[in-house]
């Protein structure tokens, strides 16, 4: 069967740009910031580029030509003898600063990876399937502290100068299979098992730096290592309140079981000495788990205007009680509890298009997307909670003339631990996302975007 030219194209291009994505990390690194240092990591933004690009906002959408990663009870919206593919990659630019002991820290970093491989399909009339492949979430972090000589130290005082290094990486990455039915007129439900596993490894090493003539020490250097490999689930729910042919408003919820990933860990810290002499084979850290989640929203749409609201509230805290200690960092080299909290955010979005249908502009028929989300970090320092915001730019360029078809671009500034900089002296983390996303849609003759035809004859 003939394949039509616009998915040779578009396929080819995420063909290219998947090598140069990996060709262009700095390293294997996919996140950037200190507090990856504790738990699973820094979480990604779920969501299609489109989605993302109005602040992260979907739980309520309902359109059959977006892929909801957000809602398995969005896939009932399949119409026949289609086929919808998501493809998108997103590079990161991290900018860290600190101010310890009155001497301003600053790092930057750029990560590359891909961020969503998705497809879409009917089963049967208002019964559809769903599969997406996302990064979960990242750690990626390298630091270093330097503890001076301090003669009147009992114990260090006959060591002298330590340095200690600090660093990770690893990623848990999540394939979620789904399908939603709409059980009667207007009202959908849905069903995912969500699959997860990774590999994080976490690494310090402390260089006693000694006095002349007070003899050597040695290195002491510690590895944890975390393989993971668990299910989960997650159901969700939409309802048409309003559905006429000038507007749609949309009611949904979803939510996630979460649960503990028990993931199987390696951890040992040892001498750099020539046997490298095991010291201890246990090190606690906090637990890696995945919160409860429970997301409502409301989705409005019309021929020009698309709105949305959602408001996301995780379970951390509920489901572990454990602590971390930061180590010597902060300022004046204290040391602060870390723990998990529960987290509530806010996400708003809008997108609009001129005039889908506009022979003569090209630009009318483009789709502009703006959003915004506010809310805080998923840990506490010393009970302290940090506060995290993004906003978002996108637009969709569709390939051709009435064309579900179309290429994403999204931009994304956030900030993390702006609150807290001064005062604990903690890192205060800044972050440029830029996205591409390809959407390749199988319709049929109400938007002539066939991708496979039947052939007349045998």
């Amino acid at each position: 069967m003939p394949v039509k030219n616009t998915l040779i194209k578009l396929l080819v291009a995420a063909a290219v740009l998947v090598p140069a994505a990996v060709a262009a990390q700095t390293s294997s690194i996919n996140a950037f910031s200190p507090y990856t240092m504790y738990g699973i990591g820094e979480l990604n933004t779920q969501g299609t580029l489109a989605m993302r690009s109005m602040g992260g906002v979907g739980v309520a959408m309902r359109n059959a030509g977006v892929m909801n990663l957000l809602n398995p009870a969005a896939y009932s919206t399949a119409p026949q003898k289609t086929f919808l593919f998501n493809f998108g990659v997103e590079g990161q630019n991290y900018y860290n600063a600190q101010q310890v002991e009155g001497v301003s820290k600053k790092t930057a970093y750029n990560t590359f990876n891909f961020h969503d491989i998705a497809f879409q399909m009917p089963l049967t009339r208002g019964l559809g399937l769903g599969f997406s492949l996302t990064p979960y979430s990242s750690v990626g972090y390298r630091t270093k502290f330097y503890h001076q000589f301090d003669p009147s130290d009992p114990v260090a005082g006959n060591i002298g100068a330590v340095q200690y290094g600090y660093q990770g990486e690893g990623d848990v990455t999540e394939v979620k299979v789904g399908i939603g039915w709409e059980i009667f007129k207007n009202f959908s439900i849905g069903i995912a098992a969500q699959y997860y596993w990774g590999d994080i490894d976490r690494n310090f090493v402390m260089t006693p730096t000694t006095i002349t003539g007070e003899g050597n020490f040695a290195s002491m250097v510690g590895n944890d290592n975390y393989n993971i490999s668990s299910v989960k689930g997650q159901v969700g729910v939409q309802w048409n309140a309003i559905l006429t042919q000038q507007r749609i408003l949309t009611l949904g919820a979803a939510f996630d079981f979460g649960g503990d990933l028990s993931p199987e860990v390696t951890s040992r810290v040892y001498n750099s000495d020539i046997n490298y002499t095991t010291v201890r084979g246990d090190t606690t850290h906090l637990a890696l788990v995945l919160p409860r989640q429970l997301t409502a929203g409301v989705f409005y749409q019309t021929s020009k205007w698309a709105l949305g609201v959602d408001y996301t509230f995780q379970n951390w805290g509920g489901r572990n009680k454990r602590t971390e200690m930061t180590g010597i960092s902060g300022a004046a080299g204290s040391s602060y509890e870390v723990a998990y909290t529960d987290t509530h955010t806010i996400k708003v979005g809008a997108e609009f298009t001129p005039n889908r249908y506009d022979v003569r502009h090209l630009l009318k028929r483009w789709s502009y997307r703006a959003g915004f989300r506010y809310g805080i970090h998923n840990q506490t320092f010393n009970g302290h909670q940090l506060a995290q915001y993004a906003a978002t730019l996108g637009i969709g360029i569709p390939v051709r003339f009435f064309s579900v078809s179309a290429i994403d671009v999204g931009v994304e500034y956030g900030s993390r631990g702006a609150n807290l900089s001064k005062g604990l002296g903690l890192v205060r983390q800044q972050y440029f996302k830029f996205a591409l996303g390809f959407t390749l849609f199988a319709g049929g003759a109400e938007n002539n975007e066939y991708w496979f035809s039947r052939p007349k004859y045998d």
